[in-house]
């Protein structure tokens, strides 16, 4: 789940968080490279999966960018999970 969390008055960018195996981490970079979820998550080098808000899911390739979106409640939510 990415959820954006805007802090205007600290002079930082958006802050995010994401959920990965239902966890929630913050992030604070607008992208999320697959090392980079593995590594905050604790995950070992399984796949990683980006499962979307209809419940769809799809195996992102070690080189992967994501882009996080800033959005409201009612936008699409990504979370991440071992393959």
């Amino acid at each position: 789940m990415v959820q954006n969390k805007h802090h205007p008055d600290q002079g930082q960018g958006p802050k995010f968080k994401v959920d990965i195996e239902g966890k929630l981490y913050d992030w604070d970079k607008p992208t999320i490279t697959t090392a980079e979820i593995r590594q905050l998550g604790g995950l070992t080098a399984d796949p990683v999966l980006v499962i979307d808000a209809d419940n769809n899911e799809r195996q992102l390739a070690e080189d992967e960018v994501v882009e996080l979106k800033p959005g409201l409640g009612f936008s699409k939510k990504i979370r991440f999970r071992r393959g």
